[in-house]
């Protein structure tokens, strides 16, 4: 059950940023039709758990609600990683397994973003760090991240 929620919610997500434009219960539940059987206040209670998780902003308009993200896919697909990861016991070994179901291809993009994070530390304290305000090496100029499309920090959860 859990799983076919998660994969619900993936579902919808897709649309909504395929649709790039706010879109209603309505329309969700007319397009999953072509592919599941599924009630409209399955839909709903979806959109409506996607709004209050932070994923989602709505605005009534009229006696319904028009949904658009808040994020972009990658931002929640980075989210629901983290989440996954953060379930188990042992993180390590978790991301063992996690690699082992990569393909060539997946593991050559883990190379490629393991790279451009080693370029933009994340810890403010960091010598090299932007928001410390301390440069790195002779002539150095201020450095800045990789650009996502994404402002502020994401979503609350």
């Amino acid at each position: 059950m859990v799983r076919q929620l998660g994969e619900l919610e993936n579902a919808i997500m897709t649309r909504v940023w395929q649709w790039n434009r706010p879109v209603t219960v309505r329309e969700v539940l007319l397009d999953l039709r072509s592919e599941r059987e599924i009630a409209y206040t399955t839909v709903m209670t979806v959109l409506d758990k996607l709004h209050r998780k932070g994923w989602l902003r709505r605005e009534r308009v009229g006696r319904a609600y028009r949904y658009e993200p808040v994020s972009s896919r990658e931002a929640y697909t980075a989210a629901l990683m983290n989440d996954a990861w953060a379930t188990g016991d042992n993180p390590a070994a978790a991301l063992v397994h996690f690699f082992g179901l990569m393909s060539p291809e997946q593991r050559e993009a883990l190379r490629d973003a393991l790279r451009v994070a080693a370029l933009f530390p994340t810890d403010p304290a960091a010598p090299d760090s932007p928001e410390s305000g301390t440069k790195s090496g002779p002539g150095s100029g201020t450095k800045s991240g990789p650009d996502t499309g994404e402002t502020g920090s994401g979503p609350a959860r």
